[in-house]
């Protein structure tokens, strides 16, 4: 995004444009992409145009001063500070020789004046250029001076994170004040043999610097370590001693690195303690000197210690604390084993609580006591030692509670029965009233007596305290003593690397004896730096061949004079502590006296006599003399050590007092320099009086310069390397930045001086290519000449007149300080000169390019708005002539609407009046028709009324007289009735009236039916009258008593009659009434079936709605469980991944202990004497990978069985997964089963061979004992075959009645194979039981028919016998069937005991699968059991693992089974073809001695065994006595060029496996196992041998992979067989399964796949970094940086570094060759995915650790690169072979390197992108992305932290480095060949003569 620059004063503000301008000049190859800020309004930009102009003045050698080049308006200058130091500010107006004040604009926006210095006239210091800041190196910096370092420093720290900077040699580390992940063994393995100037700056690349030139050099390294207290010395010696004990390892098994870093908890307890600026300051110094054998291995360490503060033993100022192991020792008094010592709470003694402070933040002291009792235990001090230490602790601190009570003032006592002095003695061992006597008086010795005196309290508290210090400051030495004992190297230390932790320069309020040394020891190390440096700075120029000339540096010398030169401070101190009365104001008036007014660094304060004060190197220090004296001293009453001496309960305690001269005292050393490892007690002959006293008398100043006089012997005596700690705050506050403390800190530690002594020389160094490549803009194409020094000569003649600002070197060019900067500056003009002319350019053209848009755009609108007016002008002609119309047919409408109204209204009031008038005459009408109907009703009525009564009276009197005429016809009826022919003739009349009463009743029954059938609901009514009517009927006709009641009957019927009428009249009306219900409830019905289907359309919606729904919820379900499908399926894949890895990684370890193990057998074989000749023993085990993982299939060794069980456990050490550990078990289980079945089979093979040997020895010689022998025989023979034939009929019923899960589940097919077998053998044995019969029956009519004859003989005589059966008859017929019973009675045997045999091994196989069953019901219960006492929800996860571990169990099982059922019907198969073709051949032979007459017809008998042709093809036959040849021509000294180039690939693997088809085919096992094990070995041997050749490795991968292809194509099994022609299925193995050895060759090829990938690993290593990163592929986009002293590898390709065609040509050559040799596919892809990883992940790795290459313009390189790589997977089609997946983090990385990095949008656009990426590594790559032009920006704080912020809930690894070793499982998916291997032909060059084609 690149914004226009105008000229000039713009009068509002220029956006950014919205696009990238890049410019490309064909001819000077310069390719800048820049980005301008927008200018504001009102303000002026002549930079621009001024620096053209003077660019080109420059150009033509005009000469302009400098500094009104540099300080010109908007330059940006340093001016001093009392709050910030330094602060930034900007020219506002051009300088001008002679100006007196600057005009600045500071960065908050304030205006000031600056005025300078009117005597010096010393501009203040310019800024660097923005690209030049937070550079690893300080002296890469253009300007160098303070305020460029202090600035770098904090944008380092503070922006970027980075706490290692580089100051030339010295290496600047910020303690951060909290846990950075930059010190795993990644890292470590990160920098390990990395150049220390191509990573960024790190102890690990100090420590790996010092190292490589030990090794290197053959010269001892030593790293020192200084700075203030808290600023983290020991931390970064601890990160160096870590660094070598990871990189080298140890020597032995004792593991002396972790004994190295197993000192530092315990030198950390008792040298550290809390101080107000360090919670574990270190108040001792130490240097470790680590040893190295010749191979560079740590071999042992040793300790020197220097100067411990014994004062805080008995003193702690406000918020500081004693040693750490006396709070650890209060911490830990609840131990039983602390009982005794009496401890209590650390504010309990006095020497613990003084400081008021007992408890640090975050710390455990009861952890860290166990950890330092850890440490002791690693280190070789006993339990019982450590408990005397903890005791002589416990003392001090129980010592330190000790008071005195004053007697007056020159003596004291101690307290009756004082408790702290009780348990003081109590733990030391000595008497309670001899300390007490001791601690407050002491002896005076003169010439003659000896006196004791009484002392005061306060010198008893002195002397108490003296007596504290002394017995602190002899453990100490006691514990380091032993510490380096155990570190002591057993074998001769060939170098060392020492690293010193010593303490820095220190200043405080109050600076006494102890700070004196200090400084004086930082005065020796700064003059021995200043010298290092110089030294170096001479050596660069001398080699360079410039000019050298002397450079003015600061020397300590004279202030290290002043301190320890004859009657120095040193000197004088001493002398007066010689003096019987000195003290420290007499030793201090002798100072003033000496030094004062002739010393410049010696000053008097001015308001003290008892002080003094040093000019140090770093800073003026003021000493107060009180104590100097006393501490010089050390002055401790011999009386109290003697009593201490004397301890006889406690060991330990004279130990440290004995011969107390000659140990160690913390400031002393031996004159090697080294402290004593051993040290026996020596005894003096005769003890001197006197002689402990003067030995007291060596002062610990003469002791301590004597040490440092040994150290800087030491040092100098090595190559010295530099660490510099700065504290960066007081507060101990993470990542922040005090100004002044740093500065103070850079100042004493020697950083600026460095910085002084560059600036003064030639800092900033140029190679000629660096230069050419960076400055190339800046020259015409007539400037550049072939030569590149020569160019760089005229280009720099012409750019700096002032020859004096540059040399040239032999390889680079040295510049003057300020001189890279002011050609930055001309090249940045140049390019912002460009960049306004191609913005010009551009904007003219866009503003054209608008301009025709626009006028385009104006004659389309003007075209487009006259149409409109125009459409607009007819609209208004038809809208006007519209209006008219309208107007015409709306005024008409108007007047007729009007009239239409009026005479609307006249019609309505005529209506209205006519009606009126009418309705008047209707009312009158109405009622006088009303009247008339009243009246017409009224009479009507009166009628009526009339006419009723008159009707009433007629009736009754017609009543009466009917009533008197019926009485008298009954009369008459009845006297007629009497008569016969009356009673006739009636009933002839009531016969009638009955038919036509039945008519009628039939009529009634037709009406009544048609009524039922119309009205359903009366249908049952109905046919009940009419039954009643018929039953009435049939009862007058039967009966005549019912004819007198006929009458009656009609009257009733007639009645009935009418009251069916009635009751049809009412059935009418109720018909009415219902077809009315009907028809209102049909209407209902059809309202309701209206709703019901208005509810069933809705109800219709709502399960449409609800289909859809469930379709919608299915479909989510679907896809959910699809998606959860695809995650299992993925999870399942990534389980099956770390499966095969953690099967592979285990594998790889077990071919490195085999390793290890042949290279232990090779030694042990050369420290053997050397064997007879002649008499060679080979190993019983070949292989160790077949002694673990081959097993035969038909016979395994028994006596490879106990060596192979030995072997497992002491070879494969590393962790077994559950399965494999199962697997084997279960193999071991069912060898021993085997061997046992074997060793059974032999013992009765042995016992079968005895007692045939026996049977022929002890034969009888009569014929007849003979007989009777065979007889009994054939009766046993009889007796077992039934009983075999039992146990077969009872184990055939239980195998078809009883099958379990593991039968009927994959053992099935087998076992019903083996059942029909066995169905098939019992009816042979039936067979042959008949023929049997049939024989013995023969030989007992025979035997009856010799029986009188061998009652006559002896049966001795066996000629006798002879000639007697050859009397008998048919004698020829009794011999053959004596021969064929005999021959028939061996092969029943045999059969009989083979069948035993297989039915025992049966039988124990059922009881094993039971006995397995009861272990696992067993083994169920228990963790059952167990399960029930978890809580519930370690329940429900122990009851997941042990189900898997079930099923894993079942399925090993069953496979296994599977197998062992394989094998069984295998054998089956093959016992049953011998028995056949021995039964058919005895039957043959039987009749033969049967049928003489059948001998002319046997060569037409066809032969059993089943062959097809002699001329089997497709094999290959060998002597078993050229096995060794074969191995030999085929694979030891094959070489693999020629067979890939002249012969078919995987040649060797067809001709193995023809071997092992003739040795399958002749069924001969040991010759199969021969071979494959001896092409296993040889394969083995050949890899080991030349193990680093790839085409060897990839040729023996190829041919190992066909092998094991080819054993599963002609395996037999159906799965590899369905891609095999019918030829090849021909060739199929008949005999023997090799799937066991097929798991063999596919480990073998796993562990090859191995070692190619460490092979192409080797060879790609040193490829990657450089021609990926490095190597510029697009010449001119990555410009050159400025370099410090730290050289970087150049990014500009020289002879012999590696570029990006490298390594697609290496790629070539691998992939060519894995072609040549006939790799898989499938396997090569997943070699070039590994190979792609390996370039990614060494990339990314390395971009993460180097500041230098995280730019722009480097994304860009890395994309090009990729995108090259890419290209070449296309080309070798290998897109799909995942390859491109694994640079995914690499790409992220290079595009976050390219995106914008800006606003919260550019952030989500990261997160969203880089998901490839880690946290840790997205963050590190924003904190390291570093501009190489100004144009660029760097990334704001405040956008990193939205990133982290952003990226908070992402989980993934906080590991910030790839695993660069990782490596892929690999598969070797089948691919079976097409080759046919009757057509193999075997080249005569292979040397295989011996070897014939069958």
């Amino acid at each position: 995004m690149t914004s226009v620059v105008l000229l000039g004063k713009p009068e509002r503000e220029i956006p950014k444009l919205p696009y990238e301008i890049v410019y490309t000049n064909t001819r000077d190859m310069e390719i800048c992409s820049m980005e301008i800020e927008p200018i504001l309004p009102g303000k002026e930009i002549p930079a621009a145009s001024e620096s053209a102009e003077n660019l080109c003045c420059w150009r033509y050698g005009m000469e302009i001063d400098v500094l009104e080049y540099m300080y010109v308006k908007y330059a940006r200058v340093w001016i001093p500070d009392p709050e910030e130091v330094w602060k930034s500010a900007e020219l506002l107006k051009d300088y001008k020789p002679g100006d007196k004040v600057l005009q600045l604009r500071l960065e908050e926006g304030k205006d000031l004046e600056y005025s300078l210095d009117p005597k010096t006239k010393e501009l203040p210091p310019l800024r660097n250029p923005d690209i030049l800041v937070g550079e690893n190196d300080l002296t890469a910096l253009s300007y160098l001076h303070e305020p460029a370092v202090l600035h770098n420093l904090k944008v380092r720290f503070i922006d970027s994170k980075l706490i290692y900077t580089y100051c030339g040699i010295v290496l600047v580390a910020i303690n951060p004040y909290e846990q950075l992940p930059i010190y795993g063994e990644d890292i470590i393995n990160a920098y390990s043999g990395q150049n220390m100037g191509d990573m960024d700056p790190h102890i690990f690349a100090v420590a790996e610097e010092a190292y490589k030139q030990m090794a290197r050099d053959e010269r001892n390294q030593s790293i020192i370590v200084s700075g203030e207290s808290g600023a983290g010395k020991t931390v970064s010696a601890k990160y160096a001693m870590r660094y070598f004990a990871t990189v080298s390892g140890s020597a032995s098994e004792a593991n002396v690195e972790e004994k190295v870093l197993a000192s530092n908890p315990i030198m950390e307890s008792i040298g550290n303690a809390k101080t107000t600026r360090n919670d574990n300051s270190s108040r001792f110094g130490k240097y470790i000197e680590i040893g190295f054998d010749k191979r560079y291995r740590i071999i042992g360490a040793n300790m020197r210690t220097y100067l411990l503060e014994k004062s805080r033993v008995v003193f702690q100022a406000e918020e500081e604390r004693n040693y750490h192991i006396f709070y650890q020792l209060c911490a830990s008094a609840a131990l039983p084993e602390f009982k005794t010592l009496r401890l209590g709470s650390a504010n309990y003694f006095h020497y613990t609580k003084q400081g008021g402070s007992p408890v640090i933040d975050g710390v455990d002291d009861a952890k860290e006591m166990v950890n330092t009792r850890q440490a002791c235990t690693l280190l070789g001090i006993s339990d019982s030692y450590q408990m005397g230490i903890f005791r002589i602790l416990a003392g001090i601190l129980h010592l330190g509670n000790v008071e005195f009570a004053s007697r007056d003032s020159d003596s004291c006592t101690v307290p009756t029965k004082h408790e702290p002095l009780i348990i003081f003695c109590d733990l030391m061992g000595v008497e309670y009233e001899e300390m007490a006597h001791w601690l407050c008086h002491r002896k005076l010795a003169t010439a003659t007596e000896t006196y004791i005196k009484p002392i005061s309290k306060l010198h008893a508290i002195n002397a108490r305290d003296a007596l504290a210090k002394h017995i602190y400051a002899n453990l100490f030495n006691w514990i380091v003593d032993h510490v380096n004992k155990a570190l002591h190297a057993t074998v001769k230390q060939h170098s060392f690397i020492g690293v010193l932790d010593i303490y820095g320069f220190e200043t405080f309020e109050i600076n006494s004896f102890e700070q004196f040394c200090i400084n004086y020891a930082n005065e020796k190390l700064q003059q021995q730096f200043n010298m290092h440096v110089f030294k170096l700075e001479q050596e660069e120029y001398m080699k360079e061949q410039i000019p050298w000339t002397l450079i003015d540096f600061y020397d300590n010398q004279p202030c290290i004079n002043l301190i320890e030169a004859k009657m120095g401070i040193l000197d004088l101190l001493d002398e007066e502590c010689k003096m019987p009365k000195g003290s420290d104001d007499s030793w201090a008036q002798k100072l003033y006296n000496t030094h004062l007014n002739k010393c410049a660094l010696f000053e008097k304060p001015r308001l003290s006599n008892k002080a003094f004060i040093i000019k140090h190197f770093a800073d003026k220090v003021e000493y107060q003399c009180e104590g100097f004296l006393e501490k010089n001293k050390d002055t401790v009453y011999e009386e109290q050590i003697k009593v201490l001496k004397s301890s006889k309960k406690f060991k330990l305690l004279p130990e440290l007092f004995q011969d107390e001269e000659k140990v160690l005292s913390p400031t002393s050393a031996t004159p090697s320099g080294r402290v004593p490892l051993s040290r026996m007690p020596i005894k003096p002959a005769k003890a001197r009086p006197g002689q402990a006293s003067k030995e007291h008398k060596k002062t610990v100043g003469h002791q301590f310069r004597n040490s440092l006089h040994l150290l800087m012997e030491t040092l100098n005596a090595t190559t010295p390397h530099y660490v510099r700690c700065i504290k960066p705050n007081d507060f101990k506050f993470p990542f922040t930045f005090d100004e002044k403390r740093a500065v103070q800190q850079l100042r004493a530690c020697g950083v600026l001086e460095t910085i002084r002594i560059s600036a003064a020389g030639f800092p900033s160094r140029w190679t000629y290519q660096e230069f050419f490549s960076r400055y190339r803009v800046l020259m015409k194409q007539r400037d550049v000449l072939g030569d590149r020094k020569q160019t760089c000569k005229n280009v720099l003649e012409k750019l700096i007149q002032d020859k004096d600002k540059y040399q040239f070197g032999k390889t680079k060019i040295f510049f003057r300080a300020g001189q890279v900067a002011y050609l930055e500056k001309i090249r940045a003009d140049k390019l912002r000169a460009a960049c306004i002319r191609i913005q010009k350019t551009i904007r003219g053209w866009l503003m054209r390019k608008k301009y025709v848009r626009m006028r385009k755009a104006a004659i389309t609108i003007q075209r487009h708005v006259r149409g409109y007016q125009a459409r607009c002008y007819a609209k208004f002609l038809r809208r006007t002539r519209a209006a008219i119309t309208i107007q015409k047919f709306q005024r008409m409408y108007v007047v007729r609407k009007r009239y239409q109204c009026m005479r609307d209204a006249t019609i309505a009031l005529q209506a209205l009046l006519r009606g009126y008038m009418v309705r008047n005459k209707y009312q009158m009408m109405l009622r006088e028709h009303k009247s008339v109907v009243i009246q017409k009703h009224v009479r009507g009525w009166l009628a009526r009324r009339r006419y009723g009564r008159t009707l009433r009276a007629i009736v009754y009197l017609q009543c009466c007289y009917r009533r008197m005429m019926a009485k008298r016809e009954l009369k008459k009826l009845k006297i007629e009735a009497r008569s016969v022919e009356r009673y006739k003739k009636l009933h002839i009349g009531l016969e009638n009236k009955i038919m036509q009463l039945q008519r009628k009743i039939d009529e009634q029954n037709k009406e009544y039916k048609s009524l039922l059938e119309k009205m359903s609901s009366l249908e049952i009514t109905y046919s009940t009258e009419t039954e009643k009517l018929r039953s009435d009927v049939e009862r007058l006709r039967m009966s005549e008593e019912e004819a007198k009641n006929a009458t009656n009957r009609v009257i009733s019927l007639q009645e009935e009659i009418a009251k069916l009428r009635r009751e049809l009249h009412q059935t009418q009306s109720e018909k009415k009434s219902i077809e009315e219900w009907a028809d209102k409830y049909k209407h209902e019905t059809e309202q309701l079936v209206s709703e019901l289907k208005e509810q069933n359309s809705l109800l219709k919606t709502e399960k449409e709605e609800l289909n859809r729904r469930i379709h919608d919820q299915a479909r989510e379900i679907t896809e959910s469980m699809e998606k959860k499908l695809v995650e299992e399926t993925k999870q399942l894949e990534l389980d099956l991944n770390d499966e095969r890895l953690r099967y592979q990684n285990l594998l790889n370890e077990f071919s490195r202990l085999e390793e290890r193990y042949d290279d232990l057998k090779d030694e042990m074989n050369l420290m053997v004497s050397i064997p007879k000749p002649g008499h060679k023993r080979t190993d019983s085990t070949h292989s160790s990978n077949e002694s673990e993982y081959t097993f035969s299939s038909e016979i395994t060794e028994a006596e490879d069985l106990p060596l192979r069980m030995e072997q497992e456990p002491s070879e494969k050490k590393a962790p077994l997964d559950m399965s494999l550990f199962l697997k084997l078990q279960k193999r071991v289980s069912e060898l021993e089963q085997e061997k046992q079945s074997l060793q059974d089979e032999l013992d009765r093979k042995e016992e079968q061979a005895l007692r045939a040997k026996a049977k022929e020895e002890e034969r009888p010689p009569i014929r007849g004992a003979e007989l009777e022998y065979e007889s009994l025989k054939r009766q046993e023979l009889e007796s077992e075959n039934k009983k075999l034939k039992n146990e077969l009929n009872e184990l055939q019923k239980a195998l078809t009645e009883t099958r379990a899960p593991e039968v009927t589940a994959p053992g099935a097919p087998a076992y019903r194979v083996l059942l029909d077998q066995l169905t098939s053998v019992s009816e042979e044995l039936e067979v042959r039981k008949e023929e049997v019969l049939i024989l013995r029956s023969q030989l007992v009519s025979q035997k009856e028919a010799i029986q009188p004859k061998e009652d006559k003989n002896t049966m001795t005589d066996a000629t006798i016998l002879l000639e007697d059966v050859q009397k008998m008859k048919d004698k020829g017929e009794i011999a053959q069937a004596y021969i064929g019973l005999k021959e028939t009675n061996r092969l029943l045997e045999s059969q009989l005991q083979s069948q035993k045999k297989s039915h025992e091994n049966e039988l124990e196989s059922l009881r094993g699968e039971i006995q397995s069953l009861k272990e696992e019901n067993n083994r169920q219960q228990q963790l059952l059991a167990q399960n029930l006492q978890l809580p519930p929800e370690a329940r429900i996860e122990a009851s997941l693992q042990h189900e898997i571990t079930r099923l894993t169990n079942e399925n090993l099982d069953l496979m296994e089974q599977l197998e062992k059922q394989d094998k069984t019907v295998r054998k089956l198969k093959k016992q049953l073809k011998v028995f056949a073709k021995k039964i058919g051949e005895l039957e043959v032979g039987q009749m033969e001695n049967i049928s003489p007459g059948q001998i002319i017809d046997e060569p037409i008998r066809p032969v059993n065994i089943p062959r097809k042709e002699k001329d089997f093809q497709g094999m290959l036959e060998y002597k078993k006595e050229d096995e060794q040849k074969l191995v030999k021509n085929l694979i030891l000294e094959l070489k693999p060029r020629g067979v890939a180039v002249n012969l078919i690939p995987g040649l060797p693997a067809y001709i193995l496996f023809m071997c092992v088809r003739h040795a399958d085919y002749l069924n001969d096992d040991q010759k199969v196992r021969s071979l494959l094990t001896s092409t296993i070995n040889g394969i083995k041997k050949v890899l080991k041998k030349r193990g680093d050749d790839f085409e060897t490795v990839s040729f023996w991968l190829s041919n190992t992979c066909r092998f094991l292809h080819c054993l599963k194509q002609y395996s037999g099994e159906e799965g590899f067989m369905k891609h095999n022609t019918p030829r090849q299925n021909e060739h199929c193995l008949t005999n023997f399964d090799l799937a066991e050895y097929r798991q063999v060759l596919s480990d073998l090829a796993i562990q090859i796949y191995q070692q190619l990938v460490r092979v192409l690993e080797n060879i790609l290593q040193p490829m990657i970094v450089s021609g990926m990163l490095e190597h510029e592929t697009i010449q001119g986009v990555s410009g050159v940086k400025p370099t410090g002293l730290r050289k970087r590898t150049s990014s500009i390709a020289d002879e012999g570094t590696y570029t990006l065609d490298s390594i697609i040509r290496q790629l070539n050559s691998f992939h060519s060759v894995m072609c040549q040799h006939g790799m898989d596919p499938e396997l090569i892809k997943q070699v070039v995915k590994q190979m792609f990883y390996i370039i990614g992940a060494v990339t990314l790795n390395n971009l993460l650790l180097r500041k230098d290459m995280c730019s722009w313009s480097k994304g860009m390189q890395i994309r090009y690169n990729v995108s090259q790589l890419e290209e070449w997977l296309r080309d070798k089609n290998l897109m799909n072979s995942g390859a491109k997946e694994t640079l995914e983090p690499l790409i992220q990385a290079a595009q976050l390197l390219q995106v914008k990095k800006k606003t919260d949008e550019d952030a989500e656009a990261i997160c969203s992108m880089c998901n490839a990426l880690t946290t840790a590594q997205i963050v590190k790559v924003l904190n390291l992305y570093t501009p190489v032009n100004e144009f660029e920006e760097r990334v704001l704080v405040s956008f990193i932290r939205t990133i982290q912020v952003r990226l908070r809930d992402r989980k993934d690894s906080p590991q910030l480095l790839m695993d660069a070793k990782h490596i892929f499982p690999v598969t070797f998916p089948f691919n079976p060949s097409s080759l046919a291997l009757e057509t193999i032909q075997i080249p005569a060059s292979l040397g295989l003569g011996f070897i014939s084609r069958v």
